[in-house]
């Protein structure tokens, strides 16, 4: 098998040599190299995000007035600046004096106040289904084969991307795809909803102490599955909660709709302080398998698995000694304005009329698109001074002198410790491996995540920083970096700063708990054969 690269049109020709007179040329889409190309607007963006009106205030307004304060408090002339080093004592008006700090108090005052209020992760639980839910690759091809409801080449075809999809024999289906026959029904997929939702629920109180009649705010999020009454008020009725909650569901948005939580979450707490709220994220699969054989909407069945997870969010102050993290920035980036992107995973019908989600063959190059904007703005925010300033006169070089050089790649493991990306399939992941210059050890959590539980959509990032702590890799100060991409298109990141070392083994409920010790664990390749 040969291979061919034409970055250009960001496209893979390979080539296989059948017998002596005939070849097969196959062309595929790959991951752009994003970091290639970026757009000024977006590194304008970033910057646009680190200056709030508390910056102004303290840098325009606060630090200039206490030095002007100071200066005249203490009728200090910059020519005798050398004499405080000689001069014990110095004469201040009073009348001055007593101005000048009320004016210095009031504008600490007004700076406190536009201040953004701190949000902390108090923790957050992973659901683990019951062993009985496992489903090995092996068994999951078996049953797509005695389904009977597909033709022998899409059972091949799904038998090829399950082998090279770096999945696990230990993920876990709901029991009505498992079913012979299938028993796809609204029953069914409730049972799957409550069992996740009130599995990682359940974990969240226990592990934290926090009472259900205590959470202000919950936010639900889950794509393919919105039933009446919502996901959210299944979650009210079942833990009682309060009558004045602020409860929000969140559908269709994808895989990066944990995230997309996350943020509303913090916007909500901003504008309700002394308060809990609890983002649940999830996906259910019952009503959404695909029983069709248009191979754009098969891949779903190959890598989606079940999971879900709960996560506590609290603005208290006096939470900060025992929360795991504070949240620094999310960004946020839709490209559903153009045509390709929101198009490019899409639910519709087939031609036989069946329903699934079909991913189309400009995905790869959607997502890279989507990833390169939002990592463009993130890099302002949190890139040390001597990345920024190299990427930033290297860009300046290349857009505005129009020179010829090659473009400059900030190290992004001098600004984050760990790294959780959305472990939505073994291609993109080893793409942004590569692009991002990360090594092994830096892609563990998601590859192993992709491998033990699938791709469980939105929460997967929270299995991917759960194997992080029961590694006991995270220490107190270390950054944490979470990336997802989803359907619209959407790619939305949020940065964590732990807030204290997680030792090994502090929470028996980890999902990692029985496990960790096999892991990692070496995913084979497999290769096409000639």
């Amino acid at each position: 098998m040969g291979s061919i690269e034409m970055d250009k049109e960001r496209l893979t020709a390979e080539m296989a040599f059948k017998d002596s007179s005939s070849v097969v040329i196959k062309i595929r889409q790959k991951l752009p190299d994003f970091l290639q190309s970026v757009k000024l607007k977006y590194v304008k963006l970033g910057y646009g995000y680190s200056i709030n009106a508390a910056t102004v205030l303290k840098f325009g307004v606060v630090l200039p007035l206490l030095v002007a304060t100071v200066v005249q408090i203490t009728g200090l002339k910059f020519d005798n600046v050398s004499e405080l080093w000689t001069s014990r004592a110095l004469l201040v008006d009073t009348a001055t004096a007593v101005t000048g700090l009320a004016v210095l108090l009031f504008l600490l005052g007004v700076y406190w106040a536009k201040k953004p209020s701190p949000v902390y992760l108090v923790d957050f639980a992973c659901y683990k289904p019951e062993d009985e839910r496992k489903m090995s690759v092996e068994s999951f091809l078996e049953m797509t084969e005695d389904n009977g409801k597909f033709e022998e080449e899409t059972v091949q075809f799904q038998r090829r991307i399950s082998t090279r999809s770096g999945l696990g024999d230990e993920t876990y289906l709901p029991r009505g795809i498992t079913s012979r026959p299938p028993n796809l029904c609204m029953k069914e997929a409730r049972a799957e909803a409550e069992a996740v939702m009130f599995g990682a629920l359940d974990s969240l109180f226990s592990k934290t102490g926090v009472k259900p009649a205590e959470i202000g705010i919950l936010i639900v999020n889950c794509s393919l599955f919105n039933p009446t009454p919502s996901l959210s008020a299944m979650i009210v009725n079942h833990y009682k909660l309060r009558t004045d909650i602020r409860s929000y569901n969140l559908g269709g948005m994808g895989c990066s709709a944990g995230l997309i939580s996350v943020d509303l979450a913090q916007h909500l707490l901003k504008a309700n302080p002394n308060t809990y709220a609890v983002v649940v994220s999830t996906e259910n699969i019952t009503l959404n398998w695909y029983f069709g054989n248009d191979r754009s909407m098969l891949l779903c069945n190959c890598i989606f698995r079940m999971g879900g997870a709960a996560v506590l969010l609290s603005n208290k102050s006096r939470d900060r000694s025992r929360s795991k993290y504070e949240l620094v920035h999310t960004v946020r980036t839709h490209k559903g304005a153009d045509d390709n992107s929101y198009n490019c995973v899409y639910q519709r019908e087939d031609d036989k009329g069946t329903i699934g989600v079909s991913l189309a063959r400009e995905l790869m190059a959607v997502a890279g698109d989507a990833l390169k904007t939002n990592i463009t703005t993130l890099g302002p925010l949190v890139l040390p001074f001597s990345e920024q300033f190299m990427f930033f006169v290297t860009l300046v070089r290349r857009k505005l002198m129009k020179a010829k050089v090659k473009p400059y790649i900030p190290d992004f493991k001098k600004a984050f410790e760990h790294f959780c990306i959305h472990a939505g399939g073994r291609a993109v992941l080893d793409a942004l491996q590569k692009n991002l210059q990360l090594s092994e050890w830096h892609m563990e959590p998601s590859r192993m995540t992709l491998h033990r539980f699938g791709n469980t959509s939105s929460s997967s990032l929270w299995y991917e920083l759960a194997y992080t702590e029961a590694k006991g890799r995270v220490s107190r100060g270390d950054r944490v970096w979470q990336i997802a991409f989803g359907s619209g298109f959407k790619c939305n990141s949020a940065v964590w700063r732990a807030l204290r070392a997680i030792p090994l083994g502090e929470s028996g409920d980890n999902p990692w708990a029985d496990s960790i010790d096999r892991y990692p664990v070496r995913v084979p390749v497999d290769t096409p054969k000639p």
